[in-house]
């Protein structure tokens, strides 16, 4: 897509309502990519597709699948018309049961609780189990990143609030296990509890976590939760790059960035709107406009100027990152303990990542499933053209 065609769909013009159907162009276009990942014989989407021209794109790996395909399950609890191919319940029983066989993250068994809720349908025994092993453990806590404690918590909560009660009273434990373990005073989580490299924490991390205080601050009438999520919410708008980047790495105790690299689409498009749709509920200033500008950002408003959408799939490319960068989260760190401020690469130096994760268009259809207020996005031109 050129420069001049990206400026000119961002405008805001939208398709009229009677061209709309139950679900908005947005969400079609997901749903449309969605379907390359699906693997009918197994139920479930593949966790990548690749974009690189390979001959066999769609990549499937039994662990990964079934944890992106956990997240398109939550994604696909907000929208208003469910693909009729897909049997919803018995997806989710199908590939939730394999989680005690498989190695799959802690924090995997937060989301199967999460979107149990969000589905109305009861865990797998198995699953359930070992979630009570690992929550009545609290020796197991200290051991648990903020990714696994934000998405336990915010499923529990979840639960609740469906009637649901199994887990309800580790629900106050872990929101003040969060909130004395991983909050800072500049608003940004730390990655985990314990340990030298605690501080250094993820855009995800930072996701999670507040998600996890706007929902148990909701549901108990907690302030002081509410003001952690609004805290961190505010901090990430401060810190977002200037033409709409979400940085990947961050210095929890400083409040900085370490590294913007790499750039994800799904953090644009996806999680980045979920946490701010809690903040614009909490009048985080900049809230709106940072979600706007972030979403943007995958038009084409970015270092490349080049879109990161492929209407042809109903696609996105991954992310923008450095070319060649083998550099690993140490090397990272040690520019953190220089003093060195992060800065932007020259877009010389950049690449874009070719391939597409079936979780990343889950997150468009969480992230914008249930909004109608913003038609400059969920309804413009651009989706509807690609659907045509």
């Amino acid at each position: 897509m050129s420069n001049a065609s990206s400026r000119d769909e961002v405008s805001g013009r939208v398709v009229g309502a009677g061209q709309t159907a139950a679900n908005s162009p947005l969400i079609n276009y997901a749903l449309g990519g969605l379907q390359r990942f699906w693997l009918s014989d197994l139920e479930r989407w593949s966790h990548v597709y690749h974009l690189d021209g390979r001959v066999n794109p769609n990549d499937s790996i039994s662990h990964r699948d079934v944890v992106q395909t956990l997240h398109v399950l939550l994604g696909m609890s907000r929208i208003r018309t469910v693909p009729r191919a897909i049997d919803i319940p018995y997806v989710f029983r199908t590939n939730a049961e394999q989680l005690t066989r498989l190695p799959v993250p802690k924090h995997t068994f937060g989301l199967a609780v999460w979107v149990a809720a969000r589905l109305k349908l009861d865990l797998p025994f198995g699953v359930s189990k070992m979630i009570r092993h690992l929550l009545e453990g609290r020796e197991n806590w200290t051991r648990l990143r903020g990714q696994d404690i934000g998405l336990l918590l915010t499923g529990i909560v979840a639960q609740a609030m469906e009637g649901r009660t199994e887990f309800i009273h580790h629900a106050a434990p872990l929101a003040n296990y969060l909130s004395e373990s991983f909050a800072t005073e500049t608003g940004l989580f730390c990655d985990s509890a314990t340990g030298y490299l605690r501080r250094f924490a993820t855009f995800t991390t930072q996701v999670y976590l507040a998600i996890a205080c706007y929902s148990y601050g909701e549901y108990a009438g907690d302030l002081e939760m509410i003001h952690l999520g609004n805290a961190c919410a505010l901090r990430l708008i401060e810190l977002q790059g200037p033409q709409g980047e979400w940085p990947w790495l961050f210095d929890a105790e400083r409040g900085e960035v370490i590294d913007f690299y790499e750039v994800r689409s799904a953090h644009q498009y996806g999680m980045a709107p979920a946490l701010l749709e809690f903040a614009e509920r909490h009048n985080v200033d900049g809230a709106s406009e940072a979600l706007i500008r972030g979403f943007i950002w995958n038009f084409g408003e970015n270092q490349l100027r080049r879109s990161m959408l492929i209407p042809s799939l109903q696609m996105s490319y991954g992310a923008q990152t450095r070319q060649s960068d083998m550099r690993g989260r140490i090397w990272r760190l040690g520019g953190a303990h220089l003093g060195r401020k992060a800065r932007l690469t020259s877009p010389a130096k950049l690449t874009i990542r070719k391939e597409c994760r079936s979780h990343e268009l889950g997150w468009i259809l969480w992230s914008f499933g249930e909004r109608r207020d913003l038609p400059q996005i969920t309804h413009n031109l651009f989706f509807s053209s690609a659907l045509r």
